[in-house]
């Protein structure tokens, strides 16, 4: 028997999902999440799963993991001491960024403040011009001067980015170079391998932000394949990355940064899956569990992708799964804002202490508290019972907020679900209606510990009237982890018109960055009939400021790739812009501006996904209880195990 294993650590749960890839025998498993050190409910988690269902860990043959660590490193400023080089004149532009403010509507608020204190930055006197040309190249002594001074400065890791070094990396190359000679211990990240496109501060601050995450994020990697090795020897693990795909454990220690929106990004693999099955083509994701929800966007079968995206007021330039994230989850806390009026989130009570009602000591109301209140969840418990839940220290926890707003526990906690249920409708409005979409023409996928618990209420205020729930909503995020591929992206910034003239030009770049595809392929050891290309176009209006991405056919290898008639790609180009923005110009220019490649294989034989459902047409209730739906409307349900 040959296992793959999913991994999800959540703020609350870590999930397991275990398939097994010829039968499609399954099982699954949640234990609490432990912050402090999230490898150790991994390794505890792999025992418990195992052990009950008697099967030997060396069975396992791979390990695919999704983590919230790069996130919450971010979120808590828990990352190493860095330190940056770069090009002389160039040392404030953390702070200068793009000169608009945070907020347009509060004076006061200001950004974060810079994760590089400006006595850890350091010039160097060098220069590469707009055309990759080297206009002034640093002198060794120079190099090693500057290297000194961030040695002198006692930094756990350094940021390199120069000016233009994406077209010419050679400068950042000889300054890792002797980082790594003079200093091995330093963690180094070059913006030139890190995030090698245009746009000089996004570069940086991603590029800072990857030198921040290393020492943390390389810790826990070691931690965790320290005890994997001990207990699953023959098991390769994987990394899952925030455009859903996944990494090996070396490339996730060089680069960090692409684990930031982890989690979420199996989440929508697995909705995908679910939906496909479901033969549905437009849905919308709502990932909601301890600590927050996620919402995705799939239209045609296929996740979009977004290149700008911000953690903690950082802003990232990363190629990641198009996810909007709110503060509402299950252990979302309730509390009174200055203006008098109740909010919910984004503080969390996550695993410990937890909401009250967990018994974990615990005494704030939360969500959850909300819905044992409400009787939407019993006293029965959760994970089939293992976790009973106590209602008495869920109302307890309620009474402050009963206090001072004079109403009963059940009408307060009905207050704290509409406000969580509005807080989710509003994310899911970003993804949809702010972009031109109508959520009405969508299925809504609910998943996550609590998404199906309020997925009524999310769909009911959007006029969404299809919704989905899988069968294990709870471990999706686990499963989707189990169907993921293996992915690379590799890219080039160019800047060049999209006419007839320029397809030579764009057929030789396109064969150079496939073969950087082939490379890496060969490098992960993949079989050549499990390789898979995705050329992407990245095109715009000549003197417009953001692209819209163009996906080319799939290919095998450079010997299959063939450039589109240059008419097609700007009638596909056309019709994007026009979904995107509303509208779109035959007439004007429209350019080039980066060429990428989407390396991927699905590398499991997998010939289920999950077990054949028995008959569950006509199940029988296990009991009955007391459950309030609506305001004040207390009525009596009938409690169904999910299985049947």
């Amino acid at each position: 028997m040959v296992w793959i294993v999913g991994v999800d650590v959540g703020g609350t749960f870590t999930d397991f999902y275990a398939l097994e890839t010829s039968t499609g025998k399954n099982f699954i498993h949640k234990t609490p999440s432990t912050p402090r050190n999230p490898s150790l409910a991994v390794s505890k988690g792999l025992d418990a799963v195992f052990s009950e269902h008697d099967v030997d860990l060396e069975n396992i043959k791979r390990l695919e993991h999704g983590t919230t660590v790069a996130t919450n490193a971010l979120l808590q400023r828990r990352g190493g001491n860095v330190g940056l080089i770069t090009t002389k004149g160039f040392r404030d532009l953390l702070e200068i960024g793009r000169q608009i403010r945070p907020d347009g509507y509060d004076l006061q608020k200001d950004f974060p403040s810079p994760l590089v204190g400006r006595e850890n930055r350091v010039e160097l006197s060098e220069r590469i011009m707009f055309d990759g040309s080297v206009l002034k190249a640093p002198s060794d002594c120079e190099i090693t001067k500057s290297v000194e001074q961030i040695i002198e400065s006692k930094v756990d890791a350094c940021a390199v980015c120069f000016l233009f070094s994406y077209l010419n990396p050679t400068h950042e190359q000889a300054v890792e170079k002797q980082i790594k000679k003079l200093a091995p211990d330093i963690h180094v990240s070059i913006s030139s391998a890190v995030h090698p496109e245009f746009r000089e501060y996004e570069r940086l601050s991603t590029t800072v932000l990857n030198a921040y995450l290393q020492p943390v994020i390389v810790a826990y990697l070691e931690n965790l394949e320290r005890i994997l090795r001990k207990k699953i020897r023959n098991a390769s693990v994987g990394i899952m990355q925030s455009n859903a795909g996944l990494m090996s454990l070396e490339t996730a220690r060089k680069f960090p940064i692409r684990t930031v929106l982890s989690g979420p990004a199996a989440g929508s693999i697995g909705a995908q899956k679910i939906a496909n099955k479901a033969n549905r083509a437009d849905v919308i994701t709502l990932d909601m569990g301890g600590t927050s929800a996620d919402v995705c966007l799939i239209k045609n079968g296929r996740l979009g992708y977004s290149f700008d995206q911000s953690i903690a007021d950082f802003p990232i330039r990363q190629s990641v799964i198009d996810i909007n994230t709110v503060g509402a989850g299950g252990g979302s806390i309730a509390w009174f804002d200055d203006d008098g009026l109740i909010k919910v989130g984004p503080r969390s009570a996550g695993s410990d202490p937890g909401p009250a009602c967990y018994g974990f000591g615990g005494d704030l109301p939360t969500v959850t508290d909300a819905n044992v209140v409400l009787g939407r969840l019993g006293s029965g418990g959760l994970l089939d019972g293992k976790m009973p839940l106590d209602f008495n220290a869920a109302k307890l926890a309620f009474q402050p907020l009963q206090k001072r707003l004079g109403y009963s526990s059940q009408k307060v906690a009905q207050g704290v679900v509409d406000i969580v249920v509005a807080n989710m409708v509003r994310a899911i409005r970003t993804v949809t209606v702010e972009r031109g979409q109508d959520p009405r023409n969508f299925s809504l996928v609910a998943f996550g510990g609590a998404g199906p618990l309020h997925a009524r209420d999310v769909a009911a205020n959007l006029g969404i009237t299809e919704i989905i729930v899988p069968l294990n909503p709870g471990i999706l995020c686990a499963q989707g982890l189990v169907v993921a591929d293996i992915k690379e992206e590799t890219v080039r910034t160019v800047k060049i018109a999209l006419t007839r003239a320029s397809k030579d030009t764009l057929d030789k770049i396109f064969k150079d960055t496939i073969a950087e595809a082939e490379s890496w392929f060969a490098g992960e050891n993949i079989q050549t009939n499990k390789r898979f290309i995705v050329p992407v176009l990245d095109l715009r209006y000549s003197g417009q400021n953001y692209e819209v991405q163009v996906e080319l056919p799939r290919i095998t290898s450079s010997f299959d790739f063939r450039l589109p008639d240059i008419r097609d790609i700007r009638e596909e180009f056309f019709n994007l812009h026009e979904e995107k923005y509303g509208y779109h110009s035959k007439t004007d220019k429209v350019e080039v501006v980066n060429i990428r490649q989407r390396a991927l294989s699905q590398i499991k034989e997998i010939k289920k996904l999950e077990m054949d459902a028995e008959d569950r047409k006509n199940p029988s209730s296990v009991g009955e209880r007391s459950v309030i739906f609506l305001q004040n409307s207390q009525i009596t349900a009938k409690v169904y195990n999910r299985r049947d």
